[in-house]
């Protein structure tokens, strides 16, 4: 008797001998039901991404992309689906994402976009979200540890979560680091009349938003990173201080969405990180958590 590994020709990440049997969405704790005899599941969770930053002269970081995790676990009645962060139009600090759990299973939210050179970005919390990026100074590095055992990754880095853009006030845009779950792009603030953009989300499997960009001159928010799936939302563009959010990272399961004037886009459905916002603006929020159940 003999046995091949190649049988599944799809070469999917599915299981093999597995169908993706529920998929949800519904943000916080909520009950499914499993089939009698189920005793066991392969999990998906995606976490919610992070916020875009905001300040009122602009020029801020894009949010983190919410982290990833996969694997088996008992079959249990009860999920967890993480909320991308709110967008904000004040002096706050730019919300992460937060946590989806299916048993075992565990994948942390995104990290905020930084404000200001004081304010890098905030941490991605410790289960794999990517960092938000920043508008100077520092920026915030991915996740401490993932549901792998992944390690963090610095600032602007490559990682399994990637770290946030980090313009160390040199009006020069940096892109977020690539990952499964990608950074958020840096921001630039110059009121110069020079042309300024904003360091795009960094590429993966989701990724994370466009930084801002504050200029007299011509100004065009970053790009949301573009994912393996879905691309990710353009960053506005114009003359003068109107113009100049970032755009939404792609998330897992959507597009990330553009930016409108001082605006920052929106990330897509699972896990996209928000798009940093423009002088006066609003910040892009982060898109929600999904999870995948199979068996």
């Amino acid at each position: 008797m003999s046995a091949t590994i190649y049988s599944n020709s799809s070469f999917t990440d599915t299981p093999y001998g597995l169908k993706l049997q529920q998929t949800i969405t519904a943000t916080g704790t909520t009950s499914v039901t499993i089939p009698t005899g189920i005793r066991r599941v392969y999990a998906i969770v995606i976490g919610g991404g992070g916020a875009g930053g905001w300040t009122s002269a602009g020029g801020t970081g894009g949010g983190g992309a919410g982290g990833y995790a996969a694997g088996w676990t008992w079959a249990t009645n009860t999920v967890t689906v993480g909320t991308g962060g709110a967008s904000i139009s004040s002096s706050v600090v730019a919300p992460t994402g937060t946590s989806s759990v299916y048993g075992m299973v565990i994948a942390g939210g995104g990290s905020g976009g930084g404000g200001t050179a004081a304010n890098g970005g905030t941490a991605g919390n410790t289960l794999g979200g990517a960092g938000g990026g920043n508008a100077g100074g520092g920026a915030a590095t991915g996740g401490a540890i993932s549901y792998t055992g992944a390690p963090t990754s610095g600032s602007s880095s490559v990682g399994y979560a990637g770290g946030g853009g980090q313009n160390a006030n040199t009006g020069t845009a940096v892109a977020g680091g690539a990952g499964v779950s990608s950074g958020g792009g840096s921001g630039v603030l110059n009121l110069q009349t020079l042309a300024r953009t904003g360091g795009a989300g960094g590429r993966g499997l989701i990724c994370g938003g466009g930084g801002g960009v504050t200029t007299s001159g011509v100004g065009t928010g970053g790009a949301g990173g573009t994912g393996d799936f879905f691309a990710g939302g353009i960053g506005s563009t114009g003359t003068g201080t109107s113009f100049g959010a970032g755009g939404g990272g792609a998330g897992i399961a959507g597009a990330g969405s553009d930016a409108s004037g001082t605006t920052g886009g929106n990330g897509g459905s699972g896990g996209g990180g928000g798009g940093g916002s423009g002088a006066n603006g609003t910040s892009g929020a982060g898109g929600n958590g999904i999870v995948y159940l199979y068996y």
